[in-house]
């Protein structure tokens, strides 16, 4: 577990200075298409899983990420913050339930990567480096 919290942690280093790495779009863009691949990773999860049911729940959890992620580029970055706390949440339920099997170390990587990523944003945010 606290190898997954610590690379988890790593890689949310690493996804909140993501759009030094697409100078062409801008942040909250590149931040927005984290979100929606992080929450899709659960999609994958849900197929190997193999349960129509989770397969539905994931799909529709994710499509709501996938909003949040487009609302958040004209409206406000801070809608990305809120995404990733969400999607943290999520992750922390999933490590709890167990609701998609074959994901132990999953959840708890990908909370941490979320809430790293979302404070570090949150910090700039209010820092005014980003708007």
């Amino acid at each position: 577990m606290r190898t997954a919290l610590l690379w988890g942690a790593g890689v949310g280093v690493v996804q909140a200075f993501s759009p030094l790495a697409f100078p062409w779009l801008g942040a909250t863009t590149v931040y927005a298409l984290g979100l929606v691949l992080i929450a899709a990773v659960y999609i994958g999860f849900a197929v190997a899983d193999g349960r129509p049911h989770v397969l539905v729940v994931e799909t529709a959890v994710a499509a709501g990420f996938v909003v949040v992620a487009a609302v958040a580029i004209p409206v406000s970055p801070w809608l990305i913050v809120a995404g990733l706390a969400g999607h943290g949440v999520k992750d922390a339920v999933q490590h709890r339930t167990g609701f998609v099997t074959g994901t132990r170390w999953w959840p708890p990587f990908c909370a941490a990567v979320d809430v790293v990523a979302a404070a570090l944003l949150a910090v700039a945010l209010s820092a005014g480096v980003l708007s």
